[in-house]
C-alpha cells in the first residue's frame, strides 16, 4: 500500500535538513514590519520567573487624538501576529481585516487601534527564541513559564510608553477575549470598557486537557529536543499533529457535518490509510500550513498560559504572593537575570497516582460552590 502521506513527510524533513540559511533550518517567523517597543526595567511574572528586559512588537491603525482618551487595545488569539490589519508597510490582509478601518466595528476614523503580538509570541516580541541577555543564547525551555496576565502587564508597559493613561477598550476574541478580562481586572482604573468574545475567566479542565494533548504531540516529536532545536530540523511533524488536534476543537460537530459530511476527497478510488475524506484532508492541511508559520516552543508556553488562566481571588493573590516575594530578593541582591529551574517547562519527574482520599464529586446531586471573583483593587 502506498503511503502518499508519509512520503509527503519525509521529503519536507529532507528538505528541511539539506537547507544551509544562515538561520539555520528554523523559518523566520515574520509578518511585516512592525514596530518594537523596548522596556528595560525588569518584568516580575507571575510563578516567579523574571525577565530583566523584553520587546513588544506592535502595529497601530487610526490617529491618537490629543488627550489620549481614543485608544483601543487589541488582544490577539494564541497564533495571531499584531497584524490585525492591513498598514502601509505590509499591506497583506489581517487576521481582522473586515473589523478594522474607517467606519468599521474598530472605526478609525475615531479610534486609535493598537496590537500587539503577545509575550512569549514569535512574531517580534519576547518568547522563547528569543535571546537571554545573560549569555546570548537562545532561550528555549529556559523561558520562565508566563501568564496571559503577564502578557496583559507587558502591554501596560507599552502604553505607559506611550503615554496612555486609560484606554477606551480592551477588545479581544478567544485567548484574546481572556486578556482583555484580565486587563480589566489587573487595571480596572486603566479600562474604559471591555469586549470579550469567546473569553472566560478562567479555563475550563476540558479545554486544559485537550491543550495538554497537543503539547504532548509536539514535545514526543524527537526533534523537539527538549525545546533546544533552534539551529536544526524542528519539530514539525509535532506541531502538524498538534495544529491538527486544535483545528478539532475549534469547531463544531454540526459544522463538521454541514462543511465536510462522509464525503471523500476522490470516491473513484478505494480507500486509503492516508487523509481519504475531506474533513481528513482539511485537518492535513490546517497542519501543514501551521507548523509553517509558527515557533513551536511559542506554542507550548503560550498555551500553557491559556491553561493557567484563573481571575480568581485565590489565583490571583497567590501569585501577588510570589511576584512580592521575586522583588524582595532581587532587592537582596539575587541576579533576576535567570529564571529558577522551577518557573522553566519541565516535564514532570514523577507519573500521576490517584490518592488514597481522593473523592469524586458527583455534580449531578451535589452543588459546588465557586467563591474566587476577580480581584477587587
Amino acid at each position: 500500500m502506498a503511503f502518499p502521506c508519509l512520503d509527503a513527510l519525509e521529503t519536507r524533513s529532507a528538505t528541511l535538513e539539506a537547507r544551509s540559511l544562515s538561520t539555520g533550518p528554523e523559518p523566520a517567523y515574520t509578518t511585516g514590519a512592525t514596530e518594537v517597543f523596548r522596556c528595560t526595567k525588569p518584568l516580575l511574572l507571575d510563578w516567579g520567573g523574571v525577565l530583566p528586559e523584553f520587546d513588544i512588537a506592535y502595529e497601530t491603525w487610526g490617529k491618537m487624538n490629543a488627550d489620549k482618551s481614543n485608544v483601543i487595545l487589541l488582544h490577539t488569539g494564541l497564533s495571531a501576529s499584531s497584524h490585525a490589519h492591513s498598514t502601509e508597510s505590509n499591506p497583506q490582509p489581517g487576521w481582522w481585516e473586515k473589523f478594522i478601518g474607517p467606519g468599521g466595528c474598530l472605526d478609525t476614523d475615531k479610534y486609535f487601534v493598537i496590537c500587539t503580538n503577545v509575550l512569549g509570541g514569535c512574531f517580534g516580541s519576547t518568547g522563547p527564541s528569543g535571546i537571554d541577555p545573560a549569555d546570548g543564547q537562545r532561550y528555549a525551555t529556559r523561558f520562565p513559564i508566563l501568564t496571559l496576565e503577564d502578557m496583559v502587564r507587558a502591554q501596560f508597559r507599552l502604553l505607559d510608553g506611550l503615554g496612555v493613561d486609560k484606554l477606551y477598550a480592551s477588545v479581544g476574541s478567544s485567548m484574546g477575549g481572556m486578556q482583555s478580562l484580565a486587563a480589566g481586572a489587573l487595571f480596572p482604573s486603566r479600562v474604559g470598557r471591555v469586549v470579550s468574545i469567546s473569553g472566560c475567566a478562567r479555563s475550563h479542565p476540558y479545554s486544559i486537557a485537550m491543550r495538554h494533548t497537543q503539547r504532548q504531540v509536539l514535545m514526543m516529536d524527537p526533534n523537539w529536543n527538549r525545546g533546544f532545536y533552534y539551529g536544526k530540523v524542528p519539530p514539525h511533524a509535532g506541531m502538524k499533529l498538534a495544529r491538527e488536534i486544535a483545528t478539532v476543537t475549534y469547531r463544531s460537530g454540526p459544522e463538521w457535518e454541514q462543511r465536510f459530511g462522509r464525503r471523500r476527497a476522490d470516491s473513484s478510488k478505494p480507500p486509503a490509510l492516508c487523509p481519504d475524506f475531506l474533513i481528513e484532508t482539511y485537518l492535513d492541511h490546517a497542519g501543514e500550513k501551521f507548523c509553517l508559520t509558527y515557533d513551536p516552543n511559542s506554542l507550548l508556553y503560550v498555551s500553557k498560559a491559556m491553561d493557567l488562566f484563573d481571575l480568581g481571588r485565590e489565583t490571583q493573590s497567590a501569585a501577588s504572593a510570589r511576584r512580592a516575594k521575586r522583588a524582595e530578593q532581587i532587592e537582596s541582591g539575587a541576579s533576576p537575570a535567570r529564571p529558577e529551574a522551577s518557573c522553566s517547562l519541565t516535564l514532570p519527574d514523577s507519573p500521576y497516582l490517584e490518592q488514597p482520599d481522593a473523592k469524586i464529586v458527583d455534580t449531578t446531586t451535589t452543588p459546588i460552590e465557586v467563591a474566587s471573583r476577580p480581584p477587587m483593587t
